[in-house]
């Protein structure tokens, strides 16, 4: 089961717009970039939705079939663990193992002694193709990887196995998170971190790093983007050398954890993966929920006035919303508008502070984070919102597909002229 080069992590809170995904993605295939879309789902947003993964499958099949998508697809498992991960094995191919929380965390009994003298004919200085500055390795490099992530690894070999066992060899996709973690890895420690993954033998076919700068819910990098460019870069050489020195799968990727909307970032990753000749799978599933907000406000009438309820709630509750994402979201509480002031908007003022263009005097990020987490409030109101989806359906699809092809799916893959670079 090969990953393809470029995939498109498209996760869909409520389960509606996957026919509207897959028209950007057919747009794209049109004019000659496949990109294989991978419904993505967290057990958390599940909780909170009532949904399951069984949900996520059937809505991404039922899409495929209403498309006539003949390419590959994939529902993933995001974000799991050892506790979680059984509720998706029966519906999922493509697992997200999330190991941050154990970083750092004391390696196994023999595990570090192990992993040491079997890097031990690494030391010194070594040049990986394509990486400007080699690695110096040194004892206390390996000891520092040893002592932060071997742990981590080992319960990711744990899950895998766990996956093997039920799906059997081959049956199904494998990424490693570390995104979450406290601290952004070196491209020195990946290398290795590629080193003990592979002597667990997970088959890894997209990693995750935690980059430098913080990625936040449904607004633009905050951060250094020329110190990321030089990240990603360095990764992308790091692991071809890894691939080469560990025998890893041939189609291991970058899998960038985006928080949606890192559109500062999609030029510098573009000359990367077309200089490299490398792929890419993305993650950026948060818009399309704003994406159904913006939909239903720019409609006005009913639309409109569930979007400013659905704001006037989240802005009672914010601290219950905010808490589970206070380490992914920068809310300054004074600059939300008042309920009031909102519910007196006309469509044109609702969709300018909450569609993500920068260069509109009406556009607000702190009100956009703030719908971004209150997916929530929607979920509660039950066939109230799921009904309105569907009476404004045509201006819904018609935002989703036009942002995720052209916000996304253009900047990051195409040409101003529609054409991948090469």
């Amino acid at each position: 089961m090969p990953l393809e080069k470029y995939s498109l992590g498209i996760g869909d809170r409520f389960g509606r717009e996957g026919r509207a995904q897959l028209r950007a993605l057919e747009a794209a295939r049109r004019q000659g970039v496949r990109i294989t879309p991978v419904w993505n789902k967290s057990n958390r947003e599940h909780t909170i939705i009532g949904t399951s993964p069984e949900d996520t499958r059937r809505s991404a099949d039922q899409a495929v079939r209403a498309c006539g998508w003949t390419d590959a697809y994939y529902v993933d498992a995001d974000h799991i663990g050892p506790a979680t991960v059984d509720k998706f094995i029966g519906s999922c191919d493509f697992f997200t193992i999330d190991i941050a929380d154990l970083i750092g965390q004391p390696p196994p009994a023999g595990e570090e002694s192990a992993f040491l003298r079997a890097m031990s004919g690494l030391k010194g200085t070594l040049r990986l193709p394509g990486l400007e500055t080699p690695i110096e390795v040194t004892d206390s490099l390996l000891a520092g990887v040893a002592a932060k992530y071997l742990s981590a690894v080992a319960e990711a070999g744990r899950v895998q196995a766990r996956i093997a066992e039920k799906k059997g060899t081959g049956g199904s996709l494998t990424e490693i998170s570390l995104d979450e973690a406290g601290a952004a890895q070196t491209p020195d420690e990946l290398f290795f971190i590629l080193a003990a993954i592979a002597r667990q033998g997970i088959p890894v076919r997209t990693i995750a790093p935690k980059f430098s700068g913080a990625f936040l819910k449904g607004i633009d990098y905050v951060g250094d983007v020329e110190k990321f460019a030089r990240e990603f870069d360095a990764d992308l050489a790091v692991l071809e050398a890894a691939k080469q020195r560990f025998g890893l799968p041939g189609d291991l990727k970058l899998s960038v954890h985006s928080g949606s909307d890192k559109f500062s970032l999609y030029p510098v990753m573009r000359r990367a993966i077309l200089r490299r000749d490398a792929g890419l799978h993305l993650k950026t599933a948060g818009t399309t929920w704003l994406e159904e907000v913006i939909g239903l406000a720019s409609a006005g009438g009913e639309g409109l006035r569930l979007a400013q309820d659905i704001y006037a709630q989240a802005l009672a509750r914010f601290d219950e919303l905010a808490r589970p994402y206070l380490a992914v979201i920068s809310i300054d509480p004074s600059a939300l508008p008042s309920a009031g002031e909102v519910a007196a908007w006309d469509p044109r003022a609702f969709v300018g502070a909450l569609q993500h263009d920068p260069i509109c005097p009406w556009f607000n990020p702190h009100f956009r984070q703030l719908v971004h987490i209150a997916f929530r409030i929607a979920a509660e109101m039950g066939e109230r919102f799921t009904d309105l989806l569907e009476t404004y359906r045509e201006p819904i699809e018609t935002h989703v597909t036009e942002n995720l092809f052209d916000r996304h799916i253009v900047p990051l893959f195409l040409d101003d002229s529609g054409s991948e670079r090469r």
